[in-house]
Parts: C-alpha cells; structure tokens; sequence
C-alpha cells in the first residue's frame, strides 16, 4: 500500500504550526521510520495520515485521502496505534484485541470464526495467550503497548502507523517487537510508519528514514544518509559517534570533552 504526503500543514489549537509543508512517501511493503527531537510534529503526521488532524495540502493511502473514506472502509486500510493507546475500563485483553476485528463484522455485528482466528492468531505473535482472559487494567505498561498492537494487527491493515512502538517495553521486548513487526510484512504484506525516539533502532528495522525539526523534513533517506554525527549534532544537540554495521547503523553517545 502506497503513502503520500505532499505539501501537507497542520496547526495546533493554539494556533502554531506543528507542521510545515511535510512532503515524504512511502512506497508499497516499505517501512518509514519518522525521528525528530520532541515536539518536531511526528505524532502530528502519523495523526493526519490516519485521518484524524486537520490539515493543509495532500495525502493519499492507494491513491485516496483516508479522511474521506467512511471510518470502517479507513479502518480496514489504515491501523494507528498511539503513543499513549485509550483501553476501556472492565474489558479482558482477548475481548480489547477482538475489537480489531470490527471494520468486517456484519450489521448484525457477530463475530465470525475467521475474526476470532485473527485476533487469537495477533494474541500469539505477542505472546499475550496467558494474558486473554486478563483485565486491560491490571497489566503493565509494556503489555499494554503488546496489547494495542495486537489489535492494531487483527485489523489486518494495509498501512500501519506506530507511535513510538518501543517505549514502556525494556531493551529485550522493544527489539523483538520490531522483529516481530518486520515479519509481519513477510506474511502480511502491509506498509509500515514508525515514530520513533531510538535512533540506532529506527537505523536498522526502516528502509527509510525521515527527520522532522520543527514541523519540518530536515532530512530523508537511508540510515547511512540521516543518521550523520552532523546532523544527530544539529538537531538532538548531542555529541554521537556513528557506526556502521552490517544491519545498520548503531548510535554511540559521546562524553563531551573524551
């Protein structure tokens, strides 16, 4: 599935602007990765490419502005996982990840084998099976970010749009979620949009990477071509050193001074 953003602008409510003529793409099966100090307007894009942020200029999900389709032919293309997922109150994991499942489900709005088999099949690759029958609220934050993913995942989408997919999950279950999500487009062939703070991850699981600075793209390319000590300088204001691996590039924070 093929994204285009062209020329596109965005406000917040204050009235300032979060983005700035943000023009990328992403090509079918490719996978996106958005870095950017805080408040450069990453959540913001991820927000308008999933219809859900007014704004300004062009952006087409198969050659069709998502804000326009109904919201269930949207939810069968395009899956968003926030930063920060809502869970409702009083509902078991197995029950919340079902939820994916409801762009397909009839008028009469029963569930049909093939859902209950895509949701426990999201379950499995999570490893959320000894937790389905678990209240959303007693888990941590780590499950709750599998827990969202797993449902954004039963929606089986064509694009997917993960802010910040790593965070609350420790060193070992960020990286097995990206393994995992970077499987995904071997089995299901999906187009992947990642927001992402950690820099040497974004460089290894993205085909191509996008740096926004203040609402705008200061940078975009390959790993090797974004991720420079210049650039990490010029817009983290960190002192790094840039290593060349061969899976990517690994990002070594330098003392100042060594």
């Amino acid at each position: 599935m093929s994204l285009v953003v062209e020329g596109v602008s965005a406000s917040y409510e204050a009235g300032s602007l979060a983005l700035d003529n943000v023009t990328l793409g992403a090509g079918p099966g490719q996978w996106l990765g958005l870095l950017g100090p805080n408040g450069a307007g990453k959540s913001t894009l991820l927000r308008a490419i999933a219809g859900l942020v007014e704004h300004r200029g062009i952006i087409r999900v198969n050659g069709r502005d998502p804000a326009a389709l109904p919201r269930r032919e949207r939810a069968r293309e395009v899956a968003f996982v926030p930063q920060e997922p809502i869970m409702p109150e009083g509902m078991s994991v197995a029950e919340y990840v079902l939820l994916g499942r409801t762009p397909y489900l009839s008028l009469l709005g029963w569930e049909t084998r093939r859902d209950v088999l895509c949701a426990r099949r999201a379950m499995q690759m999570l490893d959320l099976e000894r937790l389905a029958e678990r209240n959303l609220s007693h888990l941590s934050g780590g499950e709750r970010r599998r827990a969202a993913l797993a449902r954004a995942l039963a929606q089986e989408p064509g694009l997917l749009l993960l802010d910040e997919p790593t965070s609350a999950l420790d060193i070992g279950q960020g990286q097995n979620a990206l393994e995992l999500i970077g499987s995904l487009r071997e089995m299901h062939p999906m187009t992947i949009v990642t927001a992402m703070h950690d820099l040497t991850l974004a460089g290894q699981f993205s085909d191509h990477l996008a740096l926004l600075s203040e609402g705008r793209v200061a940078a975009q390319g390959p790993a090797a071509e974004v991720l420079t000590p210049e650039c990490i300088r010029d817009y983290y204001q960190a002192n790094v050193e840039v290593l060349t691996m061969n899976n990517g590039v690994v990002i070594v924070p330098v003392r100042a001074g060594l």
